[in-house]
């Protein structure tokens, strides 16, 4: 079984707390449901014990921006 939080080629998952979560809302004046899902049995997010409604920023490295962060919020599934 691959471990997904050491591998290479998966970006780095992190779940925020709540006060983290309101500020990144409030910053980009977005709700909860406009961000993208992913699921709380990804392989990706299951050593985070995120439950649904937690956000979690993925960090990528990116080759122009060094580093770029997405959200996505957890779901059922």
């Amino acid at each position: 079984m691959i471990n997904m939080e050491r591998h290479i080629l998966a970006p780095e998952h992190i779940k925020l707390t709540k006060e983290e979560k309101e500020k990144i809302l409030t910053k980009h004046n977005i709700s909860i449901k406009q961000l993208p899902i992913i699921l709380e049995s990804d392989p990706a997010i299951k050593s985070l014990e995120a439950k649904p409604g937690e956000l979690i920023m993925i960090k990528r490295n990116s080759q122009t921006a060094r580093e770029s962060f997405f959200y996505r919020v957890v779901v059922h599934g």
